[in-house]
């Protein structure tokens, strides 16, 4: 299309403005609204019908035995699933991270469509898996079969592929800003504009279509009284630091199951996820409503006058068994999981201090959205998220205070005993050694200069820049800079590195150890 203007011709293709972008974020949202509430929807009817079967088995051996042949079937299906498409083991989430990284390629039809499955069958059989994970890989590949379709490539297809995963995490929790944000934080770790502009569109759509299956209340909805006082900010302080050390504890155990699930050396790595499905019985059996994922028991505990006893056993249990499904690399996440073991945990802390007669119990459904926000902002190391998250998830503006008190104290603590954000680590198991390969279709890697960044002042010739890469351009603003040689780089720039796509995942790991 072409535009005349006294002298000057004005050329644009439409393939090159946002427009597209937003007109294919729109059509990817819609589909993934429609593919991940189906996925809720599966699951939380097979979870009801799971917990009513527990509860009709107990005390009776005859379907006791239907329970554990069931589950055990079950273990062989999705394991065996996970064996042919080792791809949609786990949550999904590191797989993004490390594609939009280019350090890691999946195909996409097999992993949606055995994801979709493998997810409901694991997470709805009342295993303490989250539907957060897979439902970010669902709207991934999702994301990634568009790009196929359009034939898009590059910088192109990660912007869909990351518009799908904010719209599938956006349709699992009704959270489209702190969707957008945790893709921008947590696995793009850039703020480009063509990437907000596809999350945030994405996001929307899938979260207006989620809303027609599950109507405008929020997902954890509770009854808050009023806000906390100024004179009980100390607890935050308190809860925050407590809230790091578990999380910490939670990294570690995460980082270690692999390890641990190696030494059953008499089960091959496929049917390990027989180890979940049969040892969840007995927690059926005893406390069916601690099954699943968690959301329903977060809002339950918020109405209740707990028991410090009863709470202490039940954050054990679900730290444990959370531990045993997500290690045996059956699809499922730990998003909500983490959101759970920081309700229990916040409980927990409201009755301690309930007996010492330090807090109100009033207080309870306060710390509850507190210690969710904490402990999630302390494991991901991501305090923005975290807040919004909580916000949005909870249909509040009321905390926003205090819950960032929470989680900027967890996350400090967090920060100064080693952790690494979990995402990232689990990548870093995923793909442990970056392989270059200089070959392959251009790329590019986008470069954020942020304050304290030691390109910051330098110019262009005396940086040292990693090989086989190329400085093509320097975003300033809404202004695209030509570089030369005696060009100064500034805090806010964003600086365009082309290189092999083979070559990206080293070109970006130089840059993140650098900066």
């Amino acid at each position: 299309m072409t535009f005349f203007g006294g002298d000057e011709n004005l050329h644009f293709k439409i393939e090159d403005t946002r427009l597209l972008t937003l007109l294919n974020s729109i059509v990817i949202g819609t589909l993934i609204g429609l593919i991940v509430s189906t996925f809720r929807l599966s699951i939380e009817h097979m979870l009801k019908f799971f917990q009513q079967l527990y509860q009709q088995a107990a005390n009776n051996w005859i379907w006791i035995l239907i329970i554990l042949a069931i589950n055990v079937a079950l273990a062989f299906i999705v394991g065996f699933f996970v064996k042919k498409t080792p791809e949609i083991s786990g949550s999904g989430i590191p797989q993004i991270e490390g594609q939009l990284a280019g350090e890691y390629e999946e195909k996409w039809w097999p992993v949606l469509w055995k994801k979709f499955v493998g997810g409901i069958l694991a997470i709805g059989s009342g295993l303490m898996l989250g539907r957060e994970g897979p439902s970010i890989q669902l709207g991934a590949v999702v994301g990634q079969g568009w790009s196929k379709f359009r034939h898009y490539s590059g910088s192109q297809r990660r912007v869909m592929i990351a518009g799908g995963a904010a719209a599938g995490l956006s349709a699992a929790f009704n959270a489209p800003i702190a969707s957008t944000l945790f893709v921008l934080e947590e696995i793009y770790h850039n703020f480009s504009p063509l990437v907000w502009i596809s999350a945030l569109t994405s996001a929307i759509v899938s979260n207006f279509v989620s809303l027609n299956f599950f109507g405008l209340t929020p997902v954890l909805a509770m009854n808050h009284p009023r806000s906390l006082p100024l004179g009980m900010y100390w607890h935050l302080i308190l809860l925050g630091i407590l809230l790091g050390i578990f999380g910490r504890l939670y990294q570690i155990c995460t980082l270690r199951l692999k390890a641990w699930y190696g030494k059953l050396t008499f089960l091959p790595r496929w049917l390990h996820s027989i180890v979940p499905f049969v040892l969840i019985i007995p927690v059926g059996l005893l406390w069916p409503s601690y099954l699943g994922g968690g959301n329903e028991l977060i809002t339950y505990i918020a109405r209740i006058h707990p028991v410090l006893l009863t709470m202490i056993i039940l954050l054990i249990v679900r730290f444990v068994f959370s531990m045993i499904s997500y290690g045996s690399g059956l699809p499922g996440g730990i998003f909500l999981p983490i959101l759970t073991l920081g309700a229990v945990f916040g409980t927990v802390y409201v009755s301690a201090m309930t007996g010492l007669h330090l807090i109100n119990p009033s207080y309870l459904p306060n710390f509850v959205i507190y210690a969710m926000a904490g402990y999630f902002a302390a494991i991901g190391k991501a305090p923005f998220t975290a807040i919004l998250l909580i916000t949005e998830m909870v249909g509040s503006l009321q905390h926003l205070m205090p819950l960032a008190v929470v989680a900027l104290t967890a996350y400090i603590v967090l920060d100064l005993m080693g952790g690494e954000p979990i995402y990232e680590s689990l990548l870093h198991q995923l793909v442990p050694t970056i392989t270059a390969t200089p070959s392959g279709p251009q790329d590019r890697v986008e470069v954020p200069i942020t304050e304290g960044s030691p390109l910051d002042g330098m110019a262009v010739r005396n940086i040292k820049w990693p090989k086989q890469s190329l400085l093509i351009s320097i975003h300033r603003g809404s202004s695209q800079l030509i570089p030369a040689g005696d060009s100064v780089i500034k805090v806010g720039d964003t600086l365009i590195v082309t290189t092999h796509h083979g070559q990206r995942g080293r070109v970006k790991e130089y840059f993140n150890n650098l900066m």
